[in-house]
Parts: structure tokens; sequence; C-alpha cells
């Protein structure tokens, strides 16, 4: 079954050029849908129902932030819940958009304006579990968390993206408390196994023989289940709990 990807950007040159981009990227089929404004995007993506799961789901969200009816952090907003990579692709790098976009739900930030390879290097991150982020805004990041920032930001900018790309705030790991493990699916409990021996999503992609989508689905899953936000917690959790 091919990937469905989803491009929301208002400019018809830098559409084509994410397209490209996305093409390059992944060596999976690619399906790309294309809107160019929120109300074009919505239509995409159909009703949204928290008690009800969503029938093929896109896979991939690239959103521009300034669109001709609203602000692509909007759409970030409404789609908390989506089980999507959503990626932000602007040309904005202050801080007044990149941190909005993370509080927003953004599972990564890149700038339209870098390089084709630039671009084609850091989407392919999603593969290895790692979030996207071109190059000045990793820079800024790292001197906003190194430094801290004016009126206690560095407090409130959820920038503890996880290989699974949670992009809620970092919870502490609650070692007191037993894991739920029979919640695991088989599935996840066989990509938790991978997982806590280091294998990348592509890695684990190849030896489950499914997609390297599929893995991060399952791995959010896993991270929702066993309360955590990164690997090593995962890792941490399940062996001291037997489950690996």
């Amino acid at each position: 079954m091919p990937v469905k990807v989803l491009i929301v950007e208002d400019n018809p040159v830098a559409r084509s050029f994410l397209c490209r981009v996305v093409r390059e990227s992944f060596s999976d089929e690619i399906v790309i849908t294309e809107a160019g404004d929120l109300e074009s995007a919505r239509r995409q993506i159909g009703p949204l129902h928290d008690s009800q799961p969503v029938f093929d789901p896109f896979k991939l969200c690239l959103v521009d932030l300034e669109l001709p009816d609203g602000n692509g952090l909007e759409l970030l907003a409404e789609l908390v819940r989506y089980p999507a990579t959503k990626i932000v692709t602007t040309l904005y790098s202050d801080d007044d958009h990149l941190f909005p976009a993370l509080q927003c739900g953004a599972d990564g930030y890149l700038l339209k304006e870098d390089r084709f390879e630039v671009l084609v290097e850091e989407l392919q991150k999603i593969v290895r579990g790692q979030p996207p982020l071109s190059p000045a805004i990793a820079r800024r990041l790292l001197t906003h968390f190194r430094q801290g920032a004016p009126g206690g930001a560095a407090d409130t900018a959820p920038m503890a993206l996880s290989p699974g790309f949670q992009t809620s705030k970092p919870q502490s790991l609650n070692r007191s408390a037993p894991i739920d493990h029979e919640r695991l699916t088989p599935r996840e409990s066989e990509v938790l196994t991978f997982l806590s021996k280091g294998f990348t999503i592509k890695e684990i992609a190849q030896l489950m023989g499914i997609k390297w989508f599929t893995v991060n689905d399952h791995i959010k899953s896993i991270y929702k289940k066993l309360n955590v936000s990164s690997r090593a917690e995962a890792a941490v959790l399940a062996s001291k709990q037997g489950l690996v």
C-alpha cells in the first residue's frame, strides 16, 4: 500500500519543490496530495473524531505556516491526535514561529530556503527515528536550551522529540508504577524488543517486513501505553519489568 503524504503550501513553485524533496527522500511508493490553503487541507484530511480511528490516514504532513485563509498553526493544533508525522516547512526561523509550532504538535521544522540535498537529508531522519530539523533551527534550539530564554520559555517549549515523534512535554518516568504491559499488542511487544536492542526504525521495518511508517505508529502507541517519551525510557522500563 502506498504511503500517503499531504503537502499544505500556497505557493505552487514551493509545492512542486517539496514534492520533489519527498519523492527523493523515501524509497516507499508515495502518493502526494497537495493543498493550497487550510480549507483544502481540512477537506482532504476529512472529519476528525476522537472516538473513531481515522481510515487510511496521511502518514506525513508538510505544513506551511502562512496560508491565504489562516495560519498553519491552526491545522497543527487540530491534528495533534492525528496519526501522522507533522513537519513545518516555512521561511521563518525566529523563535516567535518556531516554538509555537512545536507547542502545537510539530514533529520537525524545515526551512524551505535550505538546499534540496539538505532537505532530503533532514527528511530522511524520520526513518532513523530522529526529528527533521534544518541546521539553522537545530543550532537555535541548542542555544535556546543551553542559555534559557527570557520569560522562562525554555521551561515550556516541548523539545523532547522522541524517536516515535512524541511532541508533548517530556514526562518523568514513574519507575514505581507497574506497566500495564498486557495492553501491548504482540506487534508492539516485538517492536519494543527491537527498540531496546538499539535497532533503528528502518531496520525494525526490514526485520518485521512492514513499512517504516507502520513501525513509527507502533512506537507512538508503545510510548503512550508505557507513559514514556523516549526510546531510552521505554528500554529501561521494559527491561525492569522483564518485557524484553
